[in-house]
């Protein structure tokens, strides 16, 4: 039975559609000119929200941008797998989803921002990220394809690896023809082998639906 005190009022209902609007301009603006060069003043002008106001609802530009990488990384799940739903192979759903994953790192501005703050960007991709990754894992461990006894571990660690590869390719230590050995290395930590990791990492990878 719901009471007073969590019923939503007006006033909760503006405060929750604004908040929205503001990380949905957010995603917009930083799409196309990166987080630095994006401004508070022209994603308030996108999502139709007083200057004035924006700092009711964010702190700073990045906290907003915290929470637009978080919805960054949310719908980039959803669309792999909308992919991978598809996959009979459940070994491939998780070496699918960790490509993409490091693609959208290496292409998209939004993610440069955050790759130089490991533990935050990592930590993000754990939490947001987790739930499709781990049950991935889990699913093919089922399957007898993974063989790992932690996958939430294998997570945790999997996310760091692939901001350590990201950063490298963006600083250009790295090339990004190198992913599908990133691919394989990342496949090691729940198990695989290197020939049957090679395997995986070599089929065809399907364009993921737009955003």
């Amino acid at each position: 039975m719901r009471t007073a005190q969590n019923v939503e009022t007006r006033s909760d209902r503006r405060k929750r559609r604004n908040r929205q609007a503001l990380i949905d301009a957010g995603y917009q603006v930083m799409a196309k000119k990166g987080i630095d060069a994006a401004t508070m003043s022209e994603i308030c002008e996108v999502a139709d929200v007083g200057l004035g106001t924006v700092y009711n609802y964010f702190a700073s530009k990045d906290e907003l941008a915290m929470c637009v990488m978080e919805q960054v990384m949310e719908r980039l799940a959803q669309r792999i797998e909308a992919v991978t739903n598809n996959f009979t192979d459940p070994a491939q759903v998780y070496a699918f989803g960790i490509r993409n994953v490091m693609k959208a790192a290496t292409t998209d501005q939004r993610w440069r921002w955050l790759l130089r703050r490991s533990e935050v960007i990592a930590g993000a991709m754990y939490r947001v990220m987790g739930p499709y990754a781990i049950r991935d894992i889990r699913q093919a461990v089922a399957a007898g394809r993974y063989h790992t006894e932690v996958p939430a571990l294998a997570w945790r660690q999997a996310t760091h690896a692939i901001v350590g590869f990201s950063l490298a390719v963006c600083d250009k230590d790295v090339l990004p023809g190198k992913m599908d050995e990133a691919v394989v290395n990342l496949l090691g930590m729940v198990g695989v082998g290197r020939e049957e990791a090679w395997d995986l990492a070599k089929r065809p990878c399907p364009e993921l639906p737009g955003e």
